[in-house]
């Protein structure tokens, strides 16, 4: 645990980060990589135009043939073309008018659904959010049922990140990815693609048929969507909602305050608890930083987001407390590197935020409402980022 936490002044010592302890104990940056810890350096960094992608799932992207991998591994004209194709997707204006609804009616059901169960694992509930909500963004909505299209998703990228070593385990790998992968093409990515050919939307998909995307491309870019706007959105809904239960006024808070306030306190725990811990970018030119980014050609820089985050010269005293008044106070955008910065910042930071304003507000009214056991903070290697697993919410029946 960083040193520095005995410096608050007011909380001599105290730490509310939930996943610190392991991520300190497993956070491994790529093999040569320099770390950059400061806050000033890391964002100089991620906004440079003389940096790449980098990291392990960049270096194994073929940039020869960018029609086959997603533009979150793209750089340059590439990237700003395919991203501004689809940022309208993620615009403020459209949150409230369009995605709102697909919020609140996948609320809906799972309230429904936990009064008449009693409990159920929140992993779960919040894993149903994220797929509802990204499948209407992508374009997977001709599925069979939407549950179906969550576990076949779930099962695809949870074996994408289970890699493990040797050729015995790059066969099994291989072959389970196939199946899977499959499965989803068959049964979800072709019935969207089709529809989309007779009826175009303003989703994903429909740009790709457009553009006469690849199949390869297709079920890449979409996989890219499940990955980072699923599995991130999941855990951050379990750490949110488990800081809340933790804390009585701070629940009350979030329950009475208004939607800026609500989303105060979201972001200043994803600063606390960032989902993703590492970030790299690999230098195609050396540069001075006026902020202290310097780096060489060729130089691969780790900028770790959690001692970002807590860079007292940005976050002002007591940095690992949990203060939702802290942005504010500090002039800093909410979540600091929390969903990164530059051009590549993660597309559907206010998607996800309010998706998971939505499910709390609404979780947190039921009657009887109660965490039966906490989460296991588990580390995952392949994305170096934490996950929590068997947190059961339960309420009373409707």
């Amino acid at each position: 645990m960083n040193a520095t936490a005995a410096s608050c002044p007011v909380h001599e010592g105290r730490d509310d980060r939930k996943s610190a302890r392991l991520a300190d104990a497993n956070l491994t940056p790529q093999q040569g990589a320099r770390v950059v810890h400061g806050f000033a350096a890391g964002r100089e960094i991620l906004r440079s135009p003389k940096v790449r992608q980098a990291g392990a799932t960049a270096a194994e992207a073929d940039l020869s043939k960018p029609d086959e991998i997603s533009f979150f591994f793209l750089d340059g004209d590439l990237h700003r073309k395919r991203r501004a194709a689809v940022a309208g997707l993620f615009a403020p204006k459209t949150i409230v008018t369009r995605h709102q609804a697909v919020m609140n009616r996948t609320m809906d059901a799972i309230v429904a659904d936990l009064q008449q169960r009693g409990s159920a694992p929140l992993d779960e509930l919040s894993w149903q959010m994220a797929v509802d909500v990204a499948a209407e963004i992508v374009g997977l909505t001709n599925s069979d049922t939407n549950h179906n299209l969550a576990n076949r998703v779930k099962a695809v990228l949870d074996s994408s990140i289970q890699r493990k070593p040797g050729l015995i385990n790059k066969l099994i790998f291989t072959a389970k990815m196939m199946v899977r992968v499959g499965r989803f093409w068959k049964h979800d990515l072709l019935p969207a693609i089709e529809a989309r050919r007779v009826e175009p939307k303003d989703d994903v998909i429909s740009y790709m048929v457009k553009e006469n995307y690849s199949k390869k491309g297709m079920i890449m870019e979409c996989l890219s969507y499940g990955g980072a706007g699923m599995m991130t959105t999941r855990e951050f809904i379990v750490m949110c909602a488990w800081h809340l239960f933790e804390k009585p006024d701070l629940r009350e808070r979030f329950l009475t305050g208004g939607e800026e306030d609500q989303f105060a306190i979201l972001e200043e725990i994803l600063r606390l608890e960032p989902v993703a811990s590492l970030l790299h970018r690999r230098a195609v030119e050396t540069a001075e930083g006026s902020q202290g980014g310097d780096m060489t050609e060729g130089e691969i820089m780790c900028i770790n987001l959690r001692d970002a985050n807590t860079d007292e010269a940005i976050t002002g005293p007591c940095p690992y407390e949990l203060d939702p008044d802290r942005a504010k106070r500090m002039k800093v955008v909410g979540p600091y590197l929390s969903f990164g910065d530059g051009p590549h910042r993660c597309p559907g930071a206010q998607v996800a935020l309010h998706e998971t304003r939505i499910f709390l507000d609404r979780m947190f009214r039921l009657p009887g409402i109660r965490l039966v056991s906490e989460p296991e903070v588990i580390w995952n290697p392949q994305i170096q980022g934490y996950e929590l697993r068997g947190a059961v919410v339960a309420c009373d029946p409707a």
